[in-house]
């Protein structure tokens, strides 16, 4: 300490942290006593029974995060130590029964996106949208991407974030104040010869299946990339990605097996066209054999810039989220392809029963967009749809997400999600508060 203050000439610690306000200084940390292991374990209790949560009352909100089943067996399977002890799995030399599981987890995403590669995960789907533009931008050595203007706030200010070092400009298109479809003729404008991307998602925030994707391709210049944002669950029983021309598949692979757990840990699905490999980010495990033969797994491609040159690396320290990909191919397996098409028809025959079933109040429009949903939709409250979230807690029961932030029209609108978890009950406990409410 003393030869640092003598290099920095300066006399004392105080003098060296002069450049803090004296109101920002903790003098006296507000420390309770030490309590035993018993009376903390009590104290801790407590504070979790504050918690409003889905396992505890009624929960319609979704955006992003949805309340799924979790078979027994994923969790057995998943809690096995030599999953749980390789949950940051950044070393190269990581256990064959490792690598085959995150190779499994790649075949399975490879089958529901089209892709030709998916990649071993990402953080979640914001960061794949971050990694989404970037990965544009380096394949078609352009600045500009261009997202729905309906796209969830945290997703975008993670994009910017990711956007901001390289200078790559986002722009948004509108989306169909009547279907709540993307808007062709505002993505017609933007889509110029210095776009990188285009990004789209189905379902969007509005919780719509997006028919118009496929018509992308034939509006963007031949060298923007075709980005689209997927439910894997939904990508079960509808057209793949590939098929409607995209060239980059991400998205969020906490329904698959992983629990809420308020917001987190989760799971981004990062998938592309073979041509474009090089310039994808994150791991990919690939299969060959070993040196008697026998089959073997390896990492084939990890253009990380601890391994590379950094000004050759195309991903970074925050690209991995092995236990969840573990988890999605674990759940995967146990669900199989027919039990995961019954799941989605479930949810999407579930959410079109409780949006009959709020239409049915004659305060609420519900649901406001056309076009088909998957289990989520938008419904029109005659007030703030903050304020009707705060009161319907208050009856125990947690609403759907409020619009506002995508302007004044909004103001009054709220995205409803159901899922199989949700029972006759819960609709009426939810249809019941409102009637209070409104």
């Amino acid at each position: 300490m003393k030869e640092m203050l003598e290099e920095l000439e300066m006399n004392s610690a105080s003098e060296l942290f002069r450049a803090i306000p004296e109101s920002a200084f903790l003098r006296e940390p507000a420390v309770p006593e030490g309590m035993s292991e018993a009376e903390l374990m009590r104290h801790i209790e407590d504070i979790a029974k504050k918690n409003m949560h889905a396992g505890k009352a009624p929960s319609f909100l979704g955006a992003g995060i949805y309340n799924h089943f979790v078979p027994a067996a994923v969790e057995e399977i998943v809690s096995r130590s030599e999953f749980y002890t390789s949950y940051t799995s950044y070393q190269p030399e990581i256990s064959q029964g490792m690598l085959q599981t995150l190779f499994e987890y790649q075949s399975f995403m490879v089958e529901l996106t089209g892709m030709d590669v998916v990649n071993a995960s990402m953080y979640d789907w914001a960061s794949a949208l971050g990694e989404a533009a970037l990965m544009s931008a380096r394949a078609t050595k352009r600045s500009r991407f261009l997202i729905p203007e309906n796209t969830l706030p945290d997703r975008r200010m993670v994009l910017e974030t990711y956007c901001r070092g390289p200078g790559i400009e986002i722009d948004t298109y509108s989306y169909d104040r009547e279907t709540g479809e993307m808007d062709l003729n505002t993505l017609k404008e933007k889509a110029d010869d210095a776009v990188a991307g285009i990004y789209v998602e189905t379902p969007n925030l509005f919780g719509v299946i997006d028919s118009k994707i496929g018509e992308v391709k034939k509006i963007a210049d031949e060298k923007s990339l075709l980005v689209v944002g997927a439910n894997p669950l939904l990508l079960s029983v509808m057209k793949s990605p590939a098929e409607m021309g995209a060239d980059i598949v991400i998205g969020e692979g906490q329904i698959t097996g992983s629990h809420m757990n308020f917001g987190g840990p989760l799971l981004g699905i990062f998938g592309t066209k073979k041509k474009y490999i090089r310039t994808m980010p994150g791991r990919l495990i690939g299969a060959t054999v070993d040196s008697s033969g026998r089959r073997a797994f390896t990492m084939t491609l990890q253009t990380r810039e601890q391994h590379i040159r950094r000004s050759r690396a195309t991903s970074n320290i925050c690209s991995n989220e092995a236990l969840s990909a573990v988890t999605s191919a674990v759940y995967i397996a146990v669900m199989g392809g027919s039990g995961l098409r019954r799941l989605a028809a479930e949810n999407m025959v579930k959410a079109e029963k409780l949006a009959a079933m709020l239409d049915g109040l004659t305060e609420i429009e519900s649901p406001i967009f056309s076009s088909p949903h998957f289990n989520e939709f938008v419904i029109d409250l005659p007030m703030d749809a903050s304020e009707v979230n705060r009161l319907l807690l208050e009856k125990g029961v947690i609403g759907g997400l409020p619009l506002n932030f995508l302007g004044e029209e909004m103001k009054n609108r709220m995205a409803i999600a159901t899922t199989e978890m949700h029972e006759d009950a819960d609709y009426d406990a939810l249809i019941r508060a409102l009637k209070e409410v409104l």
